[in-house]
């Protein structure tokens, strides 16, 4: 059945507040997320709110249970432990084709977008910072990570990085164990290994880079993932 244009840009409307909801910690892992709460909220019908749910439940976001109803998904740590080992393999590749292929304008910009990450983290480190100002820090390293893909010249291999959420399960990773402190220079050594002209280098930089801290996130979580209803998923 098609849905008229309307429809549609309010399920995209809602798709994009629950989504930036969840990536806020406004909904946590685990939050159960009523249809007409969320209709109420949002001052809309509940089809296209449940035409929202439906496409955030098909990338991994959210999860139904029978009994339960639907809620922000609670990953089990051998999904987390998934999501590094995708994450690793493509980005890893990325880092490689990056320092092969980059522009010397492309190689100034990862420069840049690194150094500014690393003076926010640094601040966040330091200061309280708000729900907005959080939100943007992790749009900012999500986009320093996007760059480094797109930058290499394959559409296929940006594609497989969103198809997979892999940056968005990390942005959603750190918010629920509210991580925002890393070693100083974290992204700036990363950059360096990325402009160089050793593609092995840029590689091993990248791997050390995504796996940093993934045990200690793992714990961090355990209140989530031990939280885990019992039955299957709808």
């Amino acid at each position: 059945m098609k849905r008229d244009p309307e429809s549609l840009s309010l399920a995209q409307k809602a798709y994009e507040q629950i989504r930036n909801g969840i990536l806020r910690g406004q909904y946590p892992l685990g939050a159960p997320l009523s249809r007409r709460k969320l209709a109420e909220d949002f001052g809309m019908s509940v089809v296209p709110v449940a035409d929202a749910l439906q496409r955030l439940e098909a990338e991994g976001l959210v999860e139904s249970w029978p009994r339960i109803g639907t809620r922000v998904r609670v990953p089990s740590p051998n999904d987390i432990r998934g999501h590094y080992v995708v994450r690793e393999a493509l980005e890893t590749q990325a880092a490689r084709l990056f320092s092969q292929k980059a522009s010397p304008d492309e190689r100034n910009e990862i420069r840049r977008l690194a150094e500014e990450l690393d003076l926010r983290y640094k601040l966040a480190a330091a200061v309280q910072l708000s729900a907005d100002e959080l939100f943007d820090l992790h749009r900012i390293h999500m986009r320093f990570h996007m760059r480094v893909a797109e930058c290499c010249g394959f559409r296929a291999l940006c594609e497989a990085i969103e198809r997979n959420q892999i940056l968005i399960m990390n942005w959603l990773y750190d918010t629920a164990a509210d991580r925002r402190q890393f070693p100083e220079d974290h992204h700036r050594r990363l950059a360096e290994a990325l402009v160089g002209d050793d593609a092995y280098a840029a590689q091993e930089a990248m791997r050390a880079h995504v796996v940093y801290g993934r045990d200690e996130l793992l714990l961090s979580l355990e209140r989530y993932t031990k939280s885990q209803p019992n039955g299957k998923r709808r």
